[in-house]
């Protein structure tokens, strides 16, 4: 439900043929920022409905949409409007409620929308709010945490923390980047809490450059040392990110500005990217490949991947889902999961490193059905490098059972 404030000024002091124009100007505008599907009415004096339809089943996932297309339709109602040869601002207000199982009457649902378009005046006009208050608090939490993690990347508050990846022996085989966020306020932020709202944002962009580049730097740092220069480091990256027309040069000029040896880094890719056009992810990996980069498919097992497009792709290694490992010896589905993950892999020529390893029963299962490489808390935490370097440079401890050491 959409108002316009101030709108009276505008008939009162430019009269109502100008008034009687910009209510045509927001009508397009409204017209131009929403799907074909979707419904625009003018509902009277100078107030709007808009009917979004096909939002997601999710409740909040739907919410983020509504506020997403709320958000578009400020920005370009907030743009000057040409009348009588001047330039005229008028700003909404938006009320947001949605619906879906829930039998509501149009009476009742226009009626929520106005009431929540009066919260967003009572707010200070020119924004939006949603009727259901519980979910503006979720909104708001949101909002405040994207302009925390902008603030955050500015103010160098997210680290790469690294974990540790081993062979059967337990010797070190390198590490995967994983990046982390110390909150001045909050302390440590979970991955799955910032990660997923950094992707709906495009901050997983500068987010992943920052990554590459820390990545890139220790490798250089580790090719010093004897002990250290046959290390690798796994760096992940979103399908998004792997998207933008530039990748191919940022992975190469990270590289290069460092002088860090291409062949002991390794992009981890998600099944998420086999959706897009496969061709041109072909081409990119390539690309990358000819300069000695590898490849890793994440989360293999729970993603749609095609055995048709799996032999294609230039990979060097599979990364079995820690959700599969976890169950491994309770679960006979994901120990038969397990094992034809084994089994393909060895086919196609692939490495596979077992992710979540944190028992040394489930460290034996693996081993003994033929897989070499592992990673997980029975190993090593992700940790800040110094801490990692200190561990992997002092002397070997007393291997856990199993035959793991750290």
């Amino acid at each position: 439900f959409i108002d316009l404030d101030n709108f009276k000024a505008v008939n009162d002091t430019l009269g109502h043929d100008m008034g009687d124009q910009l209510l045509a100007q927001v009508a397009a505008r409204l017209v131009a920022s929403v799907r074909e599907a979707d419904t625009v009415a003018r509902f009277g004096g100078d107030e709007f409905v808009v009917m979004l339809e096909a939002l997601a089943p999710d409740i909040q996932d739907a919410a983020t949409q509504a506020e997403t297309v709320a958000e578009k339709l400020l920005a370009s109602l907030n743009q000057p409007f040409e009348l009588d040869g001047g330039q005229h601002y008028s700003t909404p207000s938006i009320g947001i409620t949605l619906f879906g199982d829930e039998r509501l009457s149009v009476d009742e649902l226009l009626k929520r929308a106005d009431l929540a378009m009066y919260q967003a005046k009572a707010a200070g006009r020119n924004t939006q709010r949603f009727f259901d208050p519980d979910m503006q608090a979720a909104v708001n939490a949101r909002s405040n945490l994207e302009a925390d993690l902008r603030q955050g990347l500015a103010r160098g508050e997210l680290l790469v923390h690294y974990q540790p990846v081993v062979d059967h022996q337990a010797r070190l085989l390198g590490a995967e980047a994983l990046v982390r966020w110390r909150h001045p306020q909050r302390g440590m932020i979970s991955p799955a809490e910032f990660i997923p709202l950094a992707e709906q944002t495009g901050l997983i962009l500068p987010l992943g450059q920052y990554v590459l580049q820390t990545a890139c730097e220790q490798l250089q740092r580790w090719s010093q040392q004897s002990a250290t220069a046959h290390l690798s480091i796994s760096v992940n990256v979103s399908a998004r990110q792997f998207r933008q027309s530039g990748f191919v040069a940022e992975v190469l000029q990270a590289l290069r500005s460092h002088q860090a040896d291409p062949r002991k880094l390794k992009l981890e890719l998600t099944e998420s990217l086999l959706l897009g056009d496969i061709e041109d992810t072909i081409a990119r990996m390539e690309q990358l490949k000819g300069e000695g980069v590898g490849f890793a498919l994440d989360d293999f097992g729970t993603g749609y991947s095609s055995l048709s497009y799996l032999k294609r792709l230039p990979l060097d290694q599979v990364k079995i889902d820690q959700g599969f490992v976890r169950d491994v010896l309770t679960d006979p589905n994901d120990a038969a999961i397990v094992r034809t993950i084994l089994a393909l892999a060895h086919s196609l020529d692939l490495q596979v490193v077992a992710e979540g390893v944190e028992t040394a029963g489930q460290l034996t299962f693996l081993r003994l059905h033929g897989c070499e490489a592992f990673q997980g808390y029975l190993f090593g935490r992700p940790e800040p490098i110094d801490k990692f370097a200190a561990d992997l440079l002092a002397p070997p401890a007393s291997a856990p059972a199993g035959g793991a050491a750290p």
